[in-house]
């Protein structure tokens, strides 16, 4: 069985520097915002050419954290409004529903996936705080409208990361996670640079903004015992810390190889049935993952695992459809509708093997 996406594989070509790692921690004998915490932290904002990096205990508190520390600014307060990706997965919206805040979702451009930048000034109301462009896939949004639009109507651009670890804008050589205001990721295992269990992060070049952040993360204190804010328990640990400095060294090389694939599949798989998602071509996405659109998809899965392939949906029901916003069962986005009507993601990862690559094209294009 080709596997969606082999983490054993993925993760045991570092066993002995990870072993190396966590044995460094056992060692060090301290477990929470230790020094291996601050080693990561300054290697991802290094690496985001970000002037602050915050571990944060998963993607979603990021995002939660980043929101927070704006209302604790007083730049945000309750009901006010946030421009978000209708086509996403939930937790970009949960962040900001959790803060008392209003999600605003926007349609995604139907080539990219990604947030529509022509669609989002109509949305902007008195009440718009910020823009959240999802990097969907993989695949960075189109950020330099997006950005043009925001500073001229005074608004904040929160970068929701979770997927793009590594990805390139290429007009200004700058990384996800530096092209905004401030940016939330995820170091979920299934992550291009995962952990080994949750772990998420903050980047921003706001010395204001970090310090908050750095205190709410942790019970709302900068001193122990002492809270300036009612925070909360946020925390990235030493040994995820450890485990995610040992793979971002290889994370560049790791979204090569998913490049690579992908190119391969963008060029070989011939099937009308299929269409394939857009890149750009100037190697700017990182291939998360590689989302296709079939109308039979049900079908196609099941030929595909008769056929020792394994795929996963991402995602099978839009966020307006989830009963969790049952306030918005009613809403009609066609184009986000569409795409978790028939998305479908093929395998793709830094361990793929070019035989695999070759028997999965070749299935799909007999389907």
């Amino acid at each position: 069985m080709i596997k969606f996406l082999d983490l054993h594989k993925i993760n045991k070509r570092y066993e002995a520097e990870i072993k190396s790692a966590i044995n460094e921690v056992l060692d060090a004998g301290w477990y929470i915002l230790g020094d291996a915490d601050k080693a990561f932290e300054r290697e991802y904002a290094d690496y985001c050419g970000a002037a602050h990096c915050i571990g944060t205990a998963n993607g979603l508190d990021a995002l939660k954290l980043i929101l927070k520390a704006y209302m604790e600014m007083g730049v945000m307060k309750e009901n006010d409004e946030i421009l978000v990706a209708a086509n996403t997965f939930i937790a970009s919206i949960l962040a900001i529903s959790d803060n008392r805040l209003t999600p605003v979702l926007v349609e995604p451009d139907p080539q990219t996936y990604n947030i529509d930048p022509a669609l989002l000034e109509k949305h902007i109301t008195a009440r718009t705080r910020a823009i959240l462009p999802v990097h969907l896939y993989g695949q960075l949004c189109d950020m330099e409208p997006i950005t043009e639009l925001a500073n001229r109507h005074n608004l904040l651009v929160i970068e929701d990361s979770a997927q793009s670890q590594g990805a390139v804008q290429s007009t200004l050589r700058r990384k996800a996670g530096n092209l905004g205001d401030i940016a939330g990721h995820s170091f979920y295992p299934g992550k291009n640079l995962g952990a080994l269990g949750d772990a998420g992060a903050v980047t921003t070049n706001n010395n204001e903004l970090a310090t908050i952040i750095r205190a709410l993360q942790n019970y709302g204190s900068q001193q122990k015992y002492v809270h300036d804010f009612k925070g909360i328990n946020s925390r990235l640990d030493e040994i995820q810390a450890a485990i995610l400095s040992v793979k971002l060294k290889y994370l560049d090389s790791d979204n090569e190889k998913r490049r690579e694939i992908a190119k391969i599949y963008l060029e070989q798989i011939k099937n009308p049935k299929l269409t394939l998602p857009y890149y750009s071509g100037n190697d700017d996405d990182v291939f998360h993952l590689f989302v296709a659109l079939c109308e039979e998809r049900d079908r196609l899965q099941q030929y595909l695992f008769e056929h020792d392939i394994q795929t996963a949906i991402h995602y099978p029901v839009a966020p307006h459809r989830q009963k969790a916003y049952s306030e918005w069962n009613h809403l009609s986005f066609p184009v986000t509708e569409k795409i978790h009507e028939q998305a479908v993601s093929i395998p793709i990862s830094p361990v793929l093997e070019m035989c695999e690559v070759e028997k999965i094209i070749d299935c799909l294009n007999k389907f």
